[in-house]
């Protein structure tokens, strides 16, 4: 197996990776140290967790941005067991058990790696992991709280952890309250002003600088216990397990491995996908479990990827696993001759720590978020965080999975699907609901399910074709292109409809669909659609079998003449509302305001609005027609336009019709075939102004249109008179004067 991918295998910056390692290794004394108290054993085992761990997960990882240690989640888990086992944090007791627990959860993490677990870790979502996560630090924050003034950490869920701190108010220490959340301040508001710094080891510095000159201890403030120099020791949980209950511990040991496989697998994908990378999901899991084997066997509890750390890595320019190795060596050196200022650590000050970096780790934020765009992904990430508050953690895990395969089901039984009918003059087909100008064809229903079809959401699809039916219909077309698979339910169903419809003279006709669909109705010998030239590849195509030729009828008595000019003119005008629904006018109004911000500078620096578009992710695959084509559709609503985008109407026209004189010599000298094209296109537009001249309605408008008509036909002056395109945009102007 080969060690040490990516300091082998890419190129690093030394430097930078080095200042990041003796960073984290700083970051990593107050936060190690709270942690492992947490999960209920002394301080400086926090310490030892980050030497080994970190050091043997650089070396398995293909993850160059993760940073392996003591963390979060792992520890409040495991003191939870040890609250569930009934032994006290710090006791002997304790130190013998959180070893065992560590041993198993690598013996999960092993199986994980061998069983290729990885890949399931997709049907943890967001939701589930964010919840829990969140749950997991509130319970921390809470049961950490009193040791900011001088009591001592509470244990339970939340309405116990509530009841203790309520009890322990009642015997506040003033200096410990000064020290605790004072520092828990400076700490919050450092984070906002500079966050890149490391506070929180000046924090703990102050802490013991504070002690050692004033002995805080005679004002009632607790100090961590003195540690000797030294590495840690080896420890044999193998035999430490001798006299404990090893199937609970086995059984608790699955929730940790699961967490760490979750969180840190997750949070790797998504650091390698900004970074564009790819990991190996079954190497990592392989990582985790080494580095927790390297945790139990020095006495420690379960280690984890730090979400935070890897944060303040990147923020210094870590960019490979050499990051992890400087830190765990880093570590050895203050092992062995820097533990004597941990007798000095104020217990208030490493709790303000502790605390400051468990908020970072709240997720409330992205709850909102869920909740504005998606109220079922919401109930998921509320589910497992009430879970975990209320319940325990193991509750809060597996309310979040189950809510999450029931929103899954729900999904499924209740997908997405509307009506479709067609707009006047387009060659298209449109969503009856989201587009007002849309018109249903007389006689059809032209339904679109997008979902695959079966036994629990047939009865929803059949509902809707008949609920759509009325006494004039005698055609139903369903666009099947989100139909990947149909069940044999689903297959004798619809098959059932069909024939139903039938009966009644109403055409039944299945379109856009993969070719799985008809082998599934054929292999259950439901095929009769197949066989009565009902299963059609588009609806166009079913339209014309069912006797349908545009210019299709209209409901209200209209008819459908297609305009292709015109269709081609508002293409991209339309491309905008179905990309970006509500918001598309104002992703329209922003681009109409940079021409006109760049029209109003010296022409030189004009140029900076082909840089704008080439690098705008929304107007980068503009082409110079395609561009003017949409610059005229605003043309022809600039009233309306800039009256409801706050934009002066002069100031717009003379900037579209610049910016449209600037794409027509842009395009005579660099591609003629386009410029054409564009001359084309301009000389429709001169005849839909001629013949709307008959209209007493829009002469207000014609003559504001006529002056950007005259702006344009400046254009004529500078063509040559070899350009037949151009010639004949010139007798067509004069025709129409």
């Amino acid at each position: 197996m080969k060690l040490l991918p990516t300091v082998i295998d890419q190129k690093i910056d030394v430097k930078k990776d080095v200042i990041s390692g003796l960073i984290i290794a700083a970051v990593s004394i107050p936060i190690a140290m709270g942690y492992a108290q947490i999960a209920g054993l002394p301080a400086v085992y926090g310490l030892y967790g980050s030497v080994l761990p970190i050091i043997f997960f650089a070396l398995f990882s293909t993850s160059p941005h993760m940073i392996f240690g003591v963390d979060a989640a792992p520890a409040a888990l495991t003191g939870t067991v040890l609250v569930a086992l009934n032994i006290s944090a710090g006791s002997s007791g304790a130190l013998k058990a959180v070893p065992v627990i560590t041993l198993c959860t690598a013996c999960w993490l092993l199986l994980f790696s061998l069983f290729h677990f990885g890949h399931f870790t997709r049907y943890i979502s967001e939701a589930v992991m964010g919840g829990f996560i969140t749950g997991i630090g509130f319970e921390i924050i809470a049961m950490q709280v009193p040791k900011l003034f001088g009591g001592v950490v509470g244990h339970g869920e939340l309405p116990e952890l509530v009841l203790h701190i309520a009890k322990s108010v009642s015997q506040i220490n003033s200096a410990s309250l000064i020290l605790g959340f004072g520092a828990l301040a400076v700490l919050l508001v450092s984070r906002k002003l500079i966050p890149k710094f490391p506070m929180a080891v000046v924090v703990m510095l102050a802490g013991a600088v504070i002690d050692r000159f004033v002995d805080l201890s005679r004002y009632g403030v607790a100090t961590l216990p003195k540690v000797a120099p030294g590495l840690p020791k080896f420890f044999n949980p193998i035999l430490a397990a001798k006299g404990l209950p090893v199937g609970t511990l086995v059984k608790y040991s699955l929730t940790i491995a699961l967490v760490i496989t979750a969180e840190t697998l997750l949070s790797s994908k998504n650091m390698a996908e900004r970074k564009g990378m790819k990991l190996d999901p079954d190497r990592e899991i392989l990582a985790y479990a080494v580095g927790n084997f390297a945790a139990a066997f020095t006495g420690c509890c379960p280690v984890n990827g730090s979400v935070s750390r890897m944060g303040i890595a990147d923020q210094f320019g870590s960019g490979s696993q050499l990051t992890g190795l400087v830190a765990g060596g880093a570590m050895v050196l203050i092992l062995l001759f820097g533990t004597g200022f941990i007798g000095y650590l104020p217990v208030p000050v490493l709790t303000a720590i502790v605390i400051a970096a468990l908020m970072g780790i709240l997720e409330f934020e992205e709850a909102v978020h869920l909740f504005k765009i998606d109220r079922r992904e919401f109930l998921i990430f509320l589910g497992a965080f009430c879970g975990v508050v209320f319940l325990g953690t193991i509750y809060g895990v597996v309310i979040g999975v189950a809510l999450s395969f029931i929103v899954v089901l729900m999904r499924t039984m209740t997908p997405p699907r509307t009506f479709l009918g067609v707009i006047p003059g387009q060659n298209r087909f449109y969503d009856l609901r989201q587009v007002k100008e849309a018109r249903a064809i007389e006689g059809v229903v032209l339904y679109r399910f997008s979902a695959n079809l079966y036994f629990a959401n047939f009865d929803l699809f059949e509902q809707d074709i008949e609920g759509a039916i009325g006494p004039k219909t005698k055609v139903v077309i369903v666009d099947a292109t989100g139909i990947t698979s149909l069940d044999y339910t689903a297959a004798k169903k619809i098959d059932a409809l069909y024939q139903r419809l039938k009966q009644q003279d109403i055409r039944f006709f299945l379109t856009g669909h993969i070719s799985s669909v008809n082998d599934t109705l054929r292999e259950a010998d439901r095929d009769a659609m197949i066989r009565e030239g009902s299963v059609v590849r588009t609806m166009t195509g079913a339209l014309l079998a069912a006797g349908y030729h545009w210019p299709y009828p209209l409901e209200g008595g209209a008819s459908h003449r297609i305009d292709f000019a015109a269709s081609q003119r508002r293409l991209l005008k339309d491309d905008m509302e179905w990309a970006f629904g509500d918001q598309a006018d104002a992703e329209i109004a922003a681009y109409v305001q940079k021409i006109m911000a760049l029209w109003q500078k010296p022409e030189a620096e004009r140029e900076d609005l082909e840089a704008f578009m080439r690098h705008s992710p929304v107007w980068q695959h503009l082409n110079g027609v395609r561009e003017d084509d949409l610059l005229e559709h605003l043309e022809m609503k600039t009233e309306s336009f800039a009256k409801a985008h706050g934009l002066d109407p002069e100031e717009m026209a003379k900037a579209l019709a610049g910016r449209r004189q600037q794409i027509a010599e842009k395009l005579k000298a660099e591609d003629p075939h386009l410029y054409d094209l564009l001359q084309s296109h301009r000389g429709e537009l001169n005849g839909m102004l001629k013949r709307m001249g008959a209209d007493p309605r829009w002469k207000h408008r014609l003559r504001t249109i006529e002056q950007w008509r005259m702006r344009l036909k400046a254009f004529g002056h500078h063509r040559p008179h070899g350009d037949s395109a151009a010639s004949k945009d010139q007798n067509h102007t004069k025709e129409s004067e």
